[in-house]
């Protein structure tokens, strides 16, 4: 999903043509998606399936994270600005209606994966200013940075809920709390750490704490002999106990996240035994009543990432991406 050469614990897939569209697409006089520039941000309205562009530009919008304010008014993502390496990728905010864009770091410096905080107020995300990636926090205004955590090796895919911070280190879940304190190992995968065709080894990556801060949805690589890796998502309780299968169809799947309401997950399936897709799926937080939500006429051309439910769960924002 996307381009970073060294391993980090990010949901990530080989980007193939076959696109974002479950099915045929519709004749485009029903309805069409709006097409500015090679990268967007996008507004999909469940009940009407319109698609409404909210951001575009011709620079790559990192694949990994998009993500709503509490107040369900603003959304944080990472974007390369300026240059074409991973150095040039700065943390942004913009209003879901398109308004007040605003670069929020301006260094050269990979900077990537924002979370908010509960309250709006700051915002956690990765940087590599040392020897590899650790988790920093700001001021929602991009102001105040500090370093929060460092594991000693890559710290990845945090996310930020009540007063703790889930994320990914060594291949597994683990969670500090947002004073960076001692962290706590939650998973225990199955050959955490083992190599093989998949662009990463096995392991738990992409937690998301839920709306109440008790159970964290991720997304584990079981199938390591499938180039694009063979993913099954889980939850679990945020004390580690509870873990529970929702998914054991193994495609290239992940990047869950929550509704409000706490009952549903949303996420991406970039690739279904090699075939790319790059759909946006649904389903209850039990892991019942899985479909594909990516519209019929969504062109194969327009690729799928980071869904994100709004505020009162009546639509999704997500990365849509024009490979050309």
């Amino acid at each position: 999903m996307f381009k970073q050469a060294i391993v980090i614990a990010v949901f990530t897939s080989v980007v193939l043509a076959s696109g974002c569209a479950g099915i045929n697409a519709a004749p485009p006089d029903v309805k069409t998606v709006p097409h500015q520039n090679r990268w967007g941000i996008y507004e999909l309205n469940l009940a009407t399936l319109n698609v409404k562009l909210i951001y575009s530009t011709p620079e790559e919008i990192y694949t990994s994270a998009l993500r709503l304010n509490s107040g369900g008014n603003r959304l944080v993502f990472a974007q390369i600005i300026g240059g074409p390496t991973d150095n040039d990728t700065e943390i942004c905010s913009i209003d879901i209606d398109g308004q007040n864009f605003k670069r929020l770091t301006q260094n050269k410096l990979w900077d990537l994966y924002p979370a908010w905080s509960p309250d709006g107020t700051r915002i956690a995300f990765l940087s590599l200013r040392e020897k590899d990636l650790d988790i920093y926090m700001m001021d929602a205004d991009g102001g105040n940075t500090r370093k929060l955590y460092d594991s000693g090796s890559h710290d990845a895919d945090i996310d930020w809920a009540g007063g703790n911070i889930v994320f990914t280190a060594g291949f597994s879940i683990w969670m500090t709390n947002d004073n960076g304190g001692k962290a706590v190992q939650i998973t225990h995968p199955p050959q955490q750490g083992q190599w093989g065709k998949a662009n990463r080894p096995a392991g738990a990556y992409d937690p998301r704490l839920g709306p109440d801060g008790k159970k964290i949805v991720f997304e584990r690589l079981e199938n390591t002999g499938d180039i694009h890796g063979g993913y099954n998502l889980f939850t679990i309780n945020s004390d580690g106990t509870g873990e529970t299968r929702l998914t054991n169809s193994g495609y290239a799947q992940g990047l869950a996240s929550w509704s409000h309401a706490g009952k549903a997950l949303v996420y991406v399936v970039a690739a279904i035994n090699g075939e790319g897709k790059y759909d946006i799926y649904m389903m209850n937080a039990d892991g019942t009543d899985v479909h594909n939500i990516t519209p019929a006429y969504f062109p194969t051309a327009f690729l799928c990432h980071a869904p994100v439910f709004s505020q009162d769960d009546s639509s999704v924002f997500f990365i849509g991406q024009w490979w050309e």
